[in-house]
């Protein structure tokens, strides 16, 4: 059969966010048992845009794949490149936005259901970017969320947003203007921006708070404090190699002696009970994501399949 070429519109169709979050739990577990692979992302620059490539392969999937993306400062362009492990054949390639979107999202879903409470029921996010609405889409999916407060620099945003996500997620979200109080008496909180500097100050965080930190994959940038690393109790991230290459968040942390990489967990260990994602209600946890590409795979592969029985995408030459 000829490989397809699946668009932005058909994996919208395709994947949801409950069956991404089961695919990326599922991807963690089997990585834990030794039948994946990841690597992490490598990039190429010019000075006008950067080519960003990162790779994976699942033995239980029997499939690799690639994903790489360009960069500008007006545009990004994502596309997986999947191929059958066994016979080397090349059978899609996806446009992969709206699919990136989705498993950061389900990772960030994955983490909170291994390690906030519980009851965890209301919510700090800060972003009003697409990212942003899959953190939250994720949350929701794992946890019984009643109110959610979001954070934007522009006033605009932060009320559309809001406005937005109340449709979608069927939970009250309202716009606030100061950070730190969006960080403050929260069960959980999101920092999925763009930020180069902290956005709140740790001070401020309650016990028993859990934060997924996705926003930064550039060592330069940093969402959160030195007193927020301090703070936690339990600090999991989704690969260790991938963070000590990209997790900006840990550098003051690890420069200030208040993190030592030994103390950063990666979440496949905790699902697979070999590490503690959070021992006592009271522990502040910490998430920090900066993006794999085994979880590109295992959610590229269900729209792969959905989309050859369904017949959708557009067969390529060759």
């Amino acid at each position: 059969m000829p490989a397809l070429f699946i668009t932005e519109a058909d994996v919208e169709w395709l994947l949801d966010m409950p069956t991404a979050i089961e695919c990326v739990d599922t991807a963690f577990r089997e990585w834990a048992a030794g039948r994946a692979e990841n690597q992490p992302r490598r990039r190429v620059a010019t000075p006008d845009g950067i080519l960003h490539a990162m790779s994976a392969s699942a033995e239980y999937l029997g499939f690799h794949a690639a994903k790489v993306y360009s960069t500008t400062r007006d545009a990004a362009r994502f596309h997986v490149l999947l191929y059958r492990a066994g016979t080397g054949e090349f059978v899609a390639m996806i446009e992969a936005n709206r699919l990136g979107q989705l498993r950061t999202g389900a990772t960030t879903g994955v983490a909170t259901r291994a390690m906030a409470r519980p009851d965890a029921a209301v919510v700090g996010c800060f972003g009003t970017g697409l990212q942003a609405r899959t953190q939250l889409q994720a949350v929701c999916a794992v946890r019984k969320i009643e109110r959610v407060e979001v954070y934007g620099r522009r006033e605009d945003r932060r009320k559309l947003f809001a406005a937005e996500m109340t449709e979608l997620c069927n939970v009250p979200v309202a716009p606030v203007a100061n950070p730190d109080e969006v960080a403050t008496e929260k069960d959980i909180v999101i920092t999925a921006t763009s930020s180069k500097i902290p956005l709140f100050e740790g001070r401020v965080l309650d016990e028993g708070t859990h934060l997924n930190v996705v926003g930064s994959n550039w060592l330069a940038k940093a969402e959160v404090d030195v007193a927020t690393i301090r703070r936690a109790d339990h600090v999991v991230c989704d690969s260790l190699e991938a963070c000590q290459l990209e997790a900006g968040d840990f550098v003051p942390a690890i420069e200030a002696g208040v993190l030592e990489w030994d103390r950063v967990h990666e979440l496949s260990a905790v699902l697979a009970g070999e590490q503690t994602g959070r021992a006592h209600p009271e522990d502040i946890t910490l998430f920090k994501s900066v993006g794999l590409a085994l979880c590109d795979l295992a959610v590229a592969v269900h729209v792969f399949r959905r989309a050859r029985d369904e017949q959708l995408g557009t067969p390529l030459p060759g």
